[in-house]
């Protein structure tokens, strides 16, 4: 690992640094050469930036920053634990998500990092209380898009999310998992098996160190990563206040094609679907509706 990335990603590890303060660090310092154990309070200081919130639409943290040399312990142990950091600016950099706004400055990976360029790529996000139609529809229409070779990226929570990692790797397909926190802290517990299987043969990304601990706002704003992989979105059941509509609307901002499964008009779970339908999502009854598009 060369000198600019490991300060790079050292960076990363200071919970109270927002994107926006590292991109003003970047401009003053491009080099990083002026970054050598400096402590958190002093960041700001020395590089003359006036903020230090994590996110601008995120609350501050009160996480303690780590000492440098236990950061840079932490470091040096990904390589030893599987862990593979790609920073925006190693080549093996997803090309479609360095289009997004405040694209993540590293992914932290572990599986199979050769997925994060395999093309094209689908999002399928959806309810944690995923019905019985929403899995007819997922056995129903993934066969033929893993037949097409399209690898489907989702955010490892319970229903839909866990449902199209699943049903993905029986069909014999690729998946992507991207989570809310680190690696070291997996959430939700129950999806834990499917994780660890994901991990061997497939690829769990986030865009936050290993040992960071997953907080509520983490889970809406790793969603622009989730569309930000991949040519286009598809939504299978979601409430009118749904995490996937977030995701949606992510995707809609980005340029990419939104997908979306109707349903009952009786069914809470699918109002919100049938209302991105009504926005100018497309009606998806079979993997062809979708191929036609991202192909």
């Amino acid at each position: 690992m060369d000198d600019f990335k490991e300060k790079l990603i050292h960076l990363l590890h200071y919970p109270n640094l927002s994107w926006n303060t590292i991109l003003q660090i970047l401009k003053k310092d491009p080099t990083l050469n002026n970054l050598t154990r400096i402590p958190t309070y002093s960041i700001q200081q020395s590089f003359n930036i006036p903020s230090l919130t994590r996110e601008d639409s995120a609350p501050k943290s009160t996480i303690l920053p780590l000492p440098f040399e236990v950061i840079h312990d932490q470091i040096r142990q990904y390589e030893t634990n599987d862990i593979a950091v790609i920073t925006i600016f190693d080549k093996e950099y997803p090309h479609y998500l360095k289009e997004i706004y405040q694209p993540p400055w590293a992914l932290f990976a572990k599986g199979d990092v050769s997925l994060l360029n395999h093309e094209p790529k689908l999002a399928v996000v959806g309810s944690r209380q995923a019905t019985q139609y929403g899995r007819n529809a997922i056995k129903s229409i993934f066969p033929q898009l893993i037949e097409n070779g399209v690898l489907i990226v989702s955010g490892l929570a319970k229903g839909i999310d866990a449902l199209a990692h699943e049903f993905a790797i029986k069909n014999g397909g690729k998946t992507i998992a991207v989570i809310a926190g680190g690696i070291y802290h997996l959430y939700p517990k129950e999806n834990m098996n499917l994780a660890l299987e994901m991990m061997k043969t497939q690829l769990i990304v986030s865009e936050y160190p290993p040992d960071t601990k997953p907080l509520r706002w983490h889970f809406p704003f790793r969603n622009r990563i989730i569309s930000g992989l991949s040519r286009g979105t598809f939504i299978i059941e979601a409430k009118r206040k749904s995490g996937s509509l977030i995701t949606a609307n992510y995707a809609v901002n980005e340029g990419r094609d939104v997908f979306s499964l109707p349903g009952s008009i009786y069914n809470p779970c699918s109002a919100g679907a049938n209302e991105l339908i009504q926005q100018g999502a497309k009606l998806v009854t079979c993997a062809g509706d979708i191929l036609e598009e991202i192909r």
